[in-house]
This record gives structure tokens, C-alpha cells and sequence, in this order.
């Protein structure tokens, strides 16, 4: 990438096409079997009571929420740093940063919808015998299939910026398990949020993902005459809304963040 004329466009296009050839040559279809597989795993733990009764049902959300922010955050974690030399070299020759990254969030929103599809389609086909076909306002197949879909994409999109701040590839390996630990026990399953922590988790991904999952899941409905409705988890179609809402903020808001690191590329004396 060398002439300063080439448009903000022409270079986002140009940058798509060698995303998709990277992931041709360096057979990035694993991902997919390895998004598949953990979703058959955790398909096989959830049991007959996922979707059925309320207990099973928010733990299934939490695993299968937990495994879209895990892969979405694989599938971009070292894309921009390992390419980071280049970047800065290329930025000095009229790269526009705002094309590269939005390049690289188009291509991995593509990668994120074939994610959702296999996680979705295996879902479906485990639960069969008792997926309930309505959802809130839309189908729950497709409402599933929205939901795990904007988590993978806001989790891509983290995994992207952490990518665009570190220095290289193993320094980006080495964060990832904390933005994915952060991400767990802010969901709010695994501990009781108050005060502080509350506040935190308002902004996590985790949080609204699991959220959106239990509410086409209709948790409130599974409970017993002895447990308390969930006000997060209102079964209607604007705190629906609000979920998917947040989770689109959160994509967008990393990959803008993503751009303004590496907009200083030229100043990284690493």
C-alpha cells in the first residue's frame, strides 16, 4: 500500500481481500471446527434440562456465552499485532488506519456470522425435543442466533483492540486470559455483583450476552413458586432490544478505540 491517493474505500476493500487470503492460506476454517467442538461439548454437559428448568438453564447460557467471548477473542487477538511493522510502514506510505482496522472488523463480523450459524444450527439440533419455537418478537432460533452472533462480534472486536495495543504476538496471548476472566466473573453467574463490581459489569460483554441468551430462553418462566424473577432477564422485546443494543456499542466502541491506538503507530519505538 503506497499511493496516498487511494481512497479511505478503495483500501478498506483492498485490505478485506487480504484478510480473506490469509485465511485461506493459513486454513483459518479451523476455527470454525474448534467453535464447533466447544459447542458440542458444552451441548453434551447441559443435558435435557437446558431451556427447561431454571438452574440448567442460566448455567448452559453462561457456558455457551463464555465459549462465543472465548472464540470471538481467538479469532482477533494477534491479526493486527503480528502485522504491526507493516501497518507502520505502510501508514507512512498512505495507509489510512481507519480502513485497516475497519477491514479487519468486516472480515471477522463475516467470520463471527459463520461462527453463530454453527453454534446456533448445533444447539438447535441437541436441544430438538424441547427448543421452544417462539421466541420474544422474533423466532428463537433467530433471536439465538442475533444474540450469539453480537457477542461473538463484541468479543472479536475486543480481542482486535487488545491486538492493536500490545506489542506482539505473545504479549497478546499473555492478556487474553485475563480480558476473559474479567469477562466471567463480571457475568454475575458465578458470584453475587454488588456496589462496585455492579458497576463494573455494566461494562462487560458478558453481562448483556448472558442476559440476551436467558431472555429468549425465557428463564423467568422456568422458575419455581420460591424463586425471585430476574429483572435483567424481562422477557420483552425492548430489554431484548437492549441487550443486542449494548452489544453493538461495545463492538463499534473497540473497534473505534482500535483505530485511535493505532493511529500512533509511528511514534512505537518497539
Amino acid at each position: 500500500m503506497n499511493d496516498r491517493h487511494t481512497s479511505r474505500f478503495a483500501q478498506t476493500g483492498i485490505y478485506i481481500r487480504r484478510c480473506f487470503r490469509l485465511f485461506k492460506n493459513e486454513k483459518g476454517w479451523k476455527n470454525f471446527v474448534t467453535t464447533g467442538l466447544i459447542t458440542l461439548l458444552i451441548c453434551m454437559v447441559t443435558g435435557e434440562d437446558f431451556l427447561v428448568e431454571a438452574g440448567p438453564t442460566e448455567k448452559g447460557a453462561f457456558a455457551i456465552m463464555s465459549a462465543c467471548i472465548w472464540s470471538g477473542i481467538f479469532n482477533s487477538i494477534r491479526s493486527v499485532c503480528r502485522e504491526r511493522s507493516i501497518v507502520k510502514r505502510e501508514h507512512r506510505t498512505g495507509l489510512h488506519i481507519s480502513s485497516y482496522v475497519a477491514a479487519h472488523w468486516i472480515y471477522e463480523a463475516i467470520i463471527c456470522l459463520g461462527e453463530a450459524v454453527i453454534v446456533t444450527v448445533i444447539i438447535y439440533i441437541a436441544n430438538r425435543t424441547h427448543f421452544t419455537d417462539e421466541g420474544i418478537f422474533l423466532p428463537a432460533i433467530l433471536e439465538y442466533f442475533i444474540s450469539f452472533f453480537l457477542i461473538l462480534l463484541s468479543a472479536d472486536a475486543l480481542g482486535l483492540l487488545i491486538s492493536s495495543v500490545v506489542r506482539n504476538e505473545n504479549t497478546a496471548m499473555t492478556v487474553m486470559p485475563f480480558a476473559l476472566i474479567i469477562q466471567l466473573i463480571m457475568s454475575g453467574m458465578i458470584f453475587e455483583l454488588e456496589g462496585l463490581t455492579d458497576k463494573i459489569s455494566l461494562i462487560t460483554i458478558s453481562r448483556w450476552g448472558q442476559a440476551a441468551i436467558c431472555i429468549t430462553a425465557r428463564y423467568n418462566d422456568t422458575l419455581s413458586l420460591f424463586q425471585a424473577e430476574k429483572e435483567l432477564y424481562e422477557m420483552t422485546a425492548g430489554n431484548l432490544m437492549k441487550m443486542w443494543f449494548f452489544l453493538i456499542f461495545f463492538a463499534v466502541l473497540y473497534g473505534v478505540i482500535a483505530t485511535i491506538a493505532l493511529e500512533f503507530v509511528d511514534r512505537d519505538q518497539r
